[in-house]
């Protein structure tokens, strides 16, 4: 299948690819090729494809939450595993990011996407579980995941919805 694309050139060093409102962009230094964009673009057709499959399903997924009940779901896992894990942060929010599903910063703020919305109950409380262990380890570690599934055992489970 022949693939659509826009390409925006900019002051980078590498050729990235990504889905964006279901439609592919690829950002490349200013000066790249046409041909090379395009060789790129084809050795890749296969992830994009798949890739863009999984976008239009997320963008067709629906709500299953009013936004009210939505933050009354955040709120009373939030503070349920606060309870249990100790583990305290300064503020969460509620607000749409684009990049990921919830944020932990260094000032020990987390952030959850609205689009969470979208799923269950369980997969809400592990993401909010997930950035909760943040506050303790801000990375990816053994130690971190072995703190996630402290407080959720089947998390690798809960996290198969979002894929």
């Amino acid at each position: 299948m022949e693939q659509q694309y826009t390409t925006i050139y900019s002051n980078i060093k590498n050729i990235y690819i990504t889905i964006k409102d279901n439609k592919v962009v690829i950002k490349a230094p200013k000066g790249t090729s046409k041909k090379k964009i395009e060789t790129l673009v084809k050795e890749k057709s296969e992830w994009i494809e798949i890739t863009l499959k999984k976008s239009k399903e997320r963008m067709e997924k629906y709500p299953l939450y009013t936004i009210e009940e939505f933050k009354e779901i955040v709120e009373k896992n939030a503070n349920d595993l606060i309870d249990k894990t100790g583990l305290v942060p300064d503020k969460i929010r509620i607000k749409k990011i684009k990049y990921a599903w919830g944020s932990c910063s260094s000032k020990k703020n987390i952030t959850i996407n609205t689009e969470l919305i979208k799923y269950s109950n369980e997969a809400i409380r592990y993401v909010i579980l997930h950035e909760l262990c943040h506050l303790k380890y801000m990375n990816h570690s053994k130690k971190f995941w072995d703190l996630v599934e402290k407080y959720m055992k089947d998390y690798k489970e809960v996290k198969k919805q979002f894929k």
